[in-house]
């Protein structure tokens, strides 16, 4: 029978990196908790939102590439912010089919409510980086998500979702 005690976890490496996984994972919750808290809505729908505010008369597909997420997510997020009265879409331009997103008064005052910024607060704390602390970063995750073989289509899911 051993005696030895068990090491604390804080010298086990993979327990470090876990917690520091926790810090932003909660990090991003928080700011996503305090954006339903204030402005009533997801994080995911302001985000939409303010991508329609800034970019009146923008489409669907637009809006997904500005979001970099899936059609039908954003197709989903648009569908919501019309049956809360917040978006409004009208049929223009050369393509007649095509819908153009804009936002409602009482969209742009729920915008008033949110906590900024929109996008969640993980976006701008990647562009704060630099770019080789980027590239290492994305090159040790790409190993990590090797090891985790999650669903690719994951990529295209917004955090706040």
């Amino acid at each position: 029978m051993s005696t030895r005690k068990p090491e604390p976890a804080a010298q086990d490496p993979a327990i470090r990196v876990l917690r520091r996984f926790r810090l932003v994972f909660n990090a991003i919750k928080t700011h996503f908790r305090q954006v339903e808290k204030h402005a009533g809505l997801g994080g995911a729908q302001v985000w939409a939102l303010s991508v329609i505010a800034q970019s009146p008369g923008i489409g669907v597909g637009e809006l997904a590439l500005a979001m970099d997420i899936h059609q039908s997510t954003a197709s989903n997020l648009v569908r919501s912010l019309i049956e809360h009265g917040l978006v409004v879409t009208a049929k223009g331009g050369k393509d007649r089919r095509a819908v153009q997103l804009s936002v409602l008064p009482a969209g742009t005052k729920i915008l008033k409510k949110a906590p900024m910024p929109f996008a969640g607060v993980l976006p701008g704390a990647l562009r704060s980086l630099d770019a080789a602390t980027l590239e290492r970063l994305e090159q040790d995750l790409d190993k990590l998500i090797e090891v985790l073989h999650p669903d690719k289509r994951g990529a295209k899911i917004p955090l706040a979702d």
